[in-house]
């Protein structure tokens, strides 16, 4: 699992290291710039979040990185029964990709 370690308390931090080192294999991968699709970036003005990468892997994924946005994707009077339409062929990619954009929106 990962972990973010932040504080004003640069020995504080060092401290908690060395503690949690005598109980987990630890690696430190130096300043936070990317977590869990995240991007991190400091500045004078404190520490911004961003999600640009993620998002632009996801299209990409996709296959919807060029698109151009619309104001709906399908006709609002089509009628959606089980009985009639295609059935994914890969279900497992469908729910990876509702996962990815559950998680985008729950991390906003």
């Amino acid at each position: 699992d990962d972990i973010i370690i932040s504080d004003s308390d640069s020995a504080g931090i060092a401290d908690l290291k060395i503690h949690l080192s005598k109980h987990f294999h630890m690696k430190d991968l130096g300043l936070l710039r990317y977590f869990l699709g995240i991007e991190v970036a400091r500045s004078k003005e404190g520490i911004s979040l961003c999600q640009r990468k993620y998002v632009l892997d996801l299209l990409s994924e996709t296959g919807t990185l060029g698109a151009c946005p619309v104001d709906s994707l399908m006709d609002s009077t089509v009628k959606l029964d089980a009985e009639n339409g295609e059935v994914f062929e890969d279900t497992g990619h469908y729910r990876k990709m509702v996962g990815k954009l559950i998680y985008l929106s729950v991390t906003r």
